[in-house]
């Protein structure tokens, strides 16, 4: 009798083990720790000699903006759904352009000299206009540093 008691009583106690609503190991703090993870913010990276600064979600296809340059460049390509709020964005018609290989629109570039850019490295904000009209990005002070070394990179291919 006791080796049926024994082998039920470890079989309830399984049950009763994974019928809890919430234990430690299988909580909903990781994907609430996951979701809060993919906030937007500007990221600075480098393909070869190309570097990119974007505002997006971190290591994702999920981008608002992003500037391309190589060193030695005066104006970065801009794609993106939204655009930098600022007259001298060169418009795709005057110049010959790239295309966005995330939305297929044809890129803008934007000369690197731009109050727009400086203000986001200096003061943490970029104004910028889409579909949704017009709104500012904010940069953080370590986002604003990389945008300082994306603009030196471009400017004399020095970070």
């Amino acid at each position: 009798m006791l080796k049926y008691v024994i082998p039920a009583a470890a079989v309830l106690g399984l049950i009763a083990f994974s019928a809890r609503t919430e234990t430690p190991a299988f909580s909903a703090a990781p994907y609430e720790a996951q979701s809060e993870a993919a906030v937007m913010g500007w990221h600075l990276s480098r393909e070869g000699a190309m570097a990119k600064l974007a505002y997006g979600v971190a290591n994702s296809d999920q981008l608002a903006l992003m500037l391309t340059c190589e060193p030695g460049e005066r104006a970065a390509v801009v794609y993106g759904s939204v655009q930098p709020d600022t007259p001298a964005l060169i418009s795709a018609a005057s110049t010959p352009s790239e295309v966005d290989p995330l939305s297929g629109a044809i890129a803008a570039r934007l000369p690197l000299n731009d109050p727009s850019l400086r203000k986001l490295a200096r003061d943490g904000q970029m104004n910028v206009e889409g579909d949704a009209g017009k709104f500012s990005l904010a940069a953080t002070k370590a986002e604003q540093r990389a945008v300082g070394e994306f603009l030196a990179y471009c400017a004399n291919g020095v970070a």
